[in-house]
């Protein structure tokens, strides 16, 4: 398809980005767009560094190419070098979604469910709200001078309420999304929001604040997705530890980081907004053990880190959009579940609590976790509400205060938003896990 420079390495991505965004707020549209946009990112190694160019200009790509080649030197030996020889050269064509049923939804019908979904919101405690509607397909092409050529879509549908509610004097944010790959994915909902509604009330209604200290934990699935995700998903992206002895050292593979019951993968060929058959560098999905039964297994890479580690590429390197270079990035990262009922896994608990969703997380040695609804638990039962504003806890020891993992798991995706690295903000992710009880975290 393209005339590639003599002695370099070329590899180009082209994105076909089609979304749609509606937000009604308080019955008032704020926002109606529908967006089609092209454009590439072109790469060339000379062996010693990288030269970038993005363009919107697709038709004119082969002078981009040759005009980005004129800063390189080349090099005879560019394919034998550590980089090069890590690139994988994959061929397929693999478009999985409807792409015609996206282009022919209409914007009416998305505006139905968009009114349909507001008017669920009729609660007098709520005094602010959004209904919110998105959509998104991106269709890559992806070729390389080593002879890749990839063809292939993602596609993802999100409909979801966010809510503020008051009621005796205080105020609490609600939110309830529904997530597919297809439009109809997003029908029929009404008893789930109406759910999530009527519990944001009742939890704020009889809320109390909780008192600080030291407690054994219960994380519900979507939490220990988060966990997972800030606590130890950024540290396994290698990038990191590229000419870090110290970290390298800290990090050793075969190194015993938690209990024997934990086990931790990323895997980007799981639907979901994790879901990259192919990373921007032309490299297969595929599983990464991360942690298997307590032991440090695996790392998130790109050629460039599997090169400096002497370690294979994992399908980990993604940009945002084609105005970016990829870096290293995780897709869906997962603790995996373990043996034991959800009864279980709450049962020997004399006093707890146990977060149910939550706000938003963070981390690398120390995890934050703001939770939106926790709960008491008294004698292995769920008990009263109570106000958490955030648990804590240091990465290392908390992988090891892990005490049981339910046979019940879930693979989620956050709607709206995304990981962030660098400037590189919102990459669409996927989390999840089972119920984990973890004792000895800092409950505030």
């Amino acid at each position: 398809m393209f005339n590639y420079p003599k002695n370099l390495y070329t590899d180009v991505r082209i994105e076909t980005v089609m979304t749609t965004n509606i937000v009604i707020e308080n019955d008032q549209l704020k926002a109606n767009k529908s967006k089609r946009e092209k454009g590439a990112l072109i790469r060339i190694y000379d062996g010693r560094r990288w030269y970038y160019k993005a363009s919107s200009e697709v038709e004119k790509l082969q002078e981009a190419i040759d005009e980005l080649a004129l800063m390189a030197e080349p090099n005879e030996q560019v394919m034998d070098t550590p980089i090069v020889k890590k690139l994988e050269v994959n061929k397929d064509t693999l478009m999985v979604f409807d792409g015609e049923a996206f282009l022919n939804t209409a914007n009416d019908e998305k505006m139905a469910l968009v009114k349909h979904c507001a008017s669920l919101i009729d609660a007098d405690e709520i005094k602010m709200w959004q209904s919110i509607y998105q959509d998104r397909r991106i269709v890559k092409d992806f070729y390389s001078s080593k002879g890749s050529e990839l063809h292939f879509d993602t596609q993802s549908y999100a409909m979801c309420l966010r809510y503020v509610i008051e009621a005796n004097g205080q105020s609490h944010g609600g939110s309830y999304d529904v997530m597919g790959q297809t439009f109809d994915q997003l029908l029929n909902h009404d008893d789930e929001y109406k759910r999530e509604i009527a519990k944001d009330i009742e939890y704020i209604k009889h809320a109390v604040p909780v008192k600080p200290g030291m407690y054994t934990v219960v994380m519900a699935p979507s939490v220990t997705g988060v966990f997972a995700h800030e606590s130890f998903g950024h540290k396994s992206e290698s990038d990191f530890m590229v000419g870090d002895e110290t970290m390298l050292k800290e990090w050793e593979l075969g190194r015993q980081v938690g209990c024997s019951e934990l086990s931790i993968e990323d895997r980007g060929d799981w639907f979901g907004n994790g879901y990259v058959p192919y990373d921007d560098e032309g490299t297969k999905a595929k599983s990464t053990q991360i942690i298997t039964h307590g032991i440090l297994s695996g790392r998130l890479h790109s050629a460039a880190t599997a090169a400096a580690l002497n370690e294979e590429v994992s399908g980990n390197a993604r940009a945002m959009n084609f105005q970016f270079e990829p870096l290293v990035r995780m897709t869906g990262t997962y603790i995996k579940p373990g043996k034991e009922t959800i009864e279980e896994v709450f049962a020997p608990i004399k006093e707890g609590v146990y977060i149910e969703c939550i706000n938003h997380g963070s981390g690398m040695s120390t995890f934050t976790i703001a939770p939106r609804r926790a709960y008491m638990i008294r004698d292995g039962k769920i008990a009263e509400p109570v106000q958490v504003s955030v648990i804590t806890g240091n990465v290392m020891e908390t992988l090891y205060h892990i005490e049981a993992l339910s046979t019940h798991f879930e693979a989620l995706s956050f709607a709206l938003g995304g990981c962030g690295k660098m400037e590189q903000w919102p990459l669409p992710v996927a989390f999840g896990g089972p119920y984990m009880r973890v004792s000895g975290i800092n409950v505030q």
